[in-house]
């Protein structure tokens, strides 16, 4: 039977129109992301933490000269419509001084051209409107996602139910969180059976107590001895009024007996239960507290209310999430391949910096490449070494391209969460101004003693100090996280608290001695000398940093791309299989949805 998926759009992928088959642009896509060394360099070869710390630097290091004046001439936003919005076509006609160098035009052609389209047309002229009781606890973004990604899952359901001549029974929302989703979909209009799975518990205490206030539940009632327990109540001090145990100790003393005391329910008004009824014709949640490790599903199934008095093989479900994180997204696109009831997908990812690495390190090493900088717990080299199935890349194609595989580290990953295209002007000062300190103090870091250099060769050990360069070695970083609002008013304030922070905070007590030892006696004069020394090279870190900002858009492009494919690839169990934008980029720019409907 042939059935007319309403939901699905006219490409497999939102691709450009310069390709004229969803084939021609992944082969595009991977030949590009393999052979340019520059776009490897960008994203992934790129440490802000050692910026400064070779000369003339990375900037002038690595950047082809023809494009370094204007890219630091270039004010940043400037730049930013440059790399993401301006007409390059009309570009070309223009010549004289300060025009972009046409190299440089053509990368950020191909850029663009790689990245998957963006733009969002909704499902629907107008969706229902989210009730004021659903939409409690949502921000303006949240609302935008919840009422298009209900509408869009309500409707392709339907296309689900019809393609298998069975409706679905429930909606598993992986990473379900505060289960805005899932209790969208469970009111009216769509009345939609969810099983929420979320692996924190105190998320879903906090779900069911919206569920509460949106009506979907009610809280349990309670019968108690109202004059017993006004009498312990009255005893006690009003900062235990919320205290089972210290209101027990309380009755005791009264001389109430213990019989007496188990018929009056102590518990605060936050301990009782939600209780959900279950109506013919009304939406229903279940919640699933669960670590997921990988795509079975089976410890989530056999915890339905509905397997207790139907067959497993009643069950007829799809898996949806909006944003999750890293490789939770993988585990809810398995889940089609790996469990009979799941005859679905709709996945939105985020969080792309979580997920592991199934490949390894690289065998080989291109010309921009050098250990990824760790600081001393090395997580991310651990992480990359361990080799995780779960992880990126997930197809076949991806993993065996060139007979290498592609590989993407967390730097590469985590620039694909940037959006660069929501940059405004009052947020990218703030940023660049952050790495712009992030990076000199190391330089301090390296001046005084506190870190040192770590020389890379060819081959492990080769690198040499007198033939010194941002590619042949790195440095063993300090990696302080965020420091207080204040530390980031200026300079000296940020030198200052990251000093504190390092010597007081029992989780860097590895960096507590060597920073009292090398950095106690800094002057406020030396760190203005430093940034004086830098600030003028502000502007290269600016604009490197845009460029890699800009550049991930195509990684962010495979990593979708690559989930599409693991679908297309399951030939023997997927139905059909697509992407497709749900949100506006500038409302949610992790707007991508990963769709499979199985067999």
């Amino acid at each position: 039977m042939t059935v007319d998926f309403t939901a699905r759009p006219e490409k497999p992928l939102p691709y450009s129109d310069d390709f004229s088959s969803a084939d021609e642009y992944v082969d595009s896509l991977l030949d590009f992301a393999t052979n340019s060394h520059l776009f490897q360099f960008l994203c992934g070869g790129v440490h802000i933490l050692d910026f400064f710390t070779s000369e003339p630097g990375l900037f002038v290091s690595a950047v082809p000269k023809e494009w370094q004046d204007y890219l630091v001439q270039t004010e940043p936003m400037v730049l930013l419509d440059f790399l993401m919005r301006d007409d390059l076509d009309a570009l070309a006609t223009q010549t004289g001084p300060g025009q972009p160098p046409e190299t440089l035009v053509q990368y950020v052609k191909d850029i663009r051209k790689l990245s998957l389209r963006r733009s969002f047309q909704p499902s629907k002229p107008k969706l229902p409107v989210l009730p004021r009781q659903v939409a409690l606890g949502m921000n303006t973004k949240k609302v935008h996602e919840v009422t298009h990604f209900s509408g869009y899952i309500d409707r392709l359901s339907e296309d689900v139910a019809r393609a298998r001549g069975k409706e679905l029974t429930h909606l598993v929302d992986f990473g379900s969180g505060q289960n805005y989703l899932g209790r969208a979909l469970a009111s009216p209009p769509y009345n939609r059976h969810i099983v929420a799975v979320e692996s924190k518990e105190a998320n879903t205490a906090g779900a069911k107590d919206l569920d509460i206030l949106s009506g979907l539940a009610e809280r349990e009632k309670r019968i108690r001895n109202k004059k017993l327990y006004h009498r312990i109540m009255e005893s006690v001090d009003p900062s235990e009024a919320n205290d089972e145990e210290a209101l027990k100790r309380a009755a005791k003393a009264l001389g109430v007996a213990d019989e007496d005391i188990a018929t009056i329910d102590l518990r605060s008004r936050k301990e009782l239960q939600a209780t959900y009824a279950r109506e013919e014709g009304k939406g229903s949640i279940e919640y699933v507290v669960a670590k997921l490790g990988d795509a079975d599903l089976a410890p989530v199934i056999s915890q339905l209310e509905y397997t207790e008095t139907h067959s497993e093989d009643d069950l007829s479900m799809m898996a949806v999430s909006i944003h999750s994180c890293g490789n939770l997204s993988h585990y809810g696109i398995r889940s089609m391949v790996l469990n009979s009831s799941i005859h679905a997908v709709a996945i939105v990812g985020c969080c792309y910096n979580l997920l592991t690495e199934k490949l390894g390190p690289p065998t080989f090493k291109p010309c921009f490449s050098r250990p990824t900088l760790q600081p001393l717990n090395a997580r991310v080299v651990r992480e990359s070494e361990r080799r995780d199935p779960q992880g990126f890349p997930m197809s076949e194609k991806v993993s065996t391209y060139n007979d290498q595989g592609i590989r993407l580290n967390i730097t590469a990953r985590m620039m694909a969460c940037q959006a660069p295209g929501n940059w405004t002007d009052k947020e990218s000062d703030a940023f660049f101004t952050r790495h712009f300190y992030r990076a000199v103090l190391q330089r301090i870091f390296l001046d005084k003693g506190v870190i040192s250099k770590v020389y890379h060769g060819p081959s492990e050990g080769e690198g040499e100090e007198g033939n010194e360069s941002p590619f042949n070695f790195s440095t063993n970083p300090v990696v302080i996280g965020s420091l207080r609002k204040q530390c980031y008013t200026s300079f000296s304030a940020y030198v200052r608290g990251a000093i504190t922070k390092l010597t007081t905070n029992t989780d860097f007590s590895q960096y507590s001695q060597i920073v009292r030892e090398k950095l106690s006696d800094i002057t406020d004069e030396e760190i203005a000398k430093y940034e004086a020394a830098y600030l003028p090279r502000k502007r290269e870190l600016s604009a490197i940093w845009s460029l890699m900002a800009f550049s991930a858009c195509v990684v962010e492009s495979l990593i979708v791309t690559d989930r599409y494919l693991f679908l297309k690839e399951q030939s023997d169990i997927v139905r059909d299989c697509w992407v497709e934008t749900v949100f506006d980029y500038g409302q949610s720019p992790r707007n991508l949805v990963v769709v499979g409907i199985k067999k």
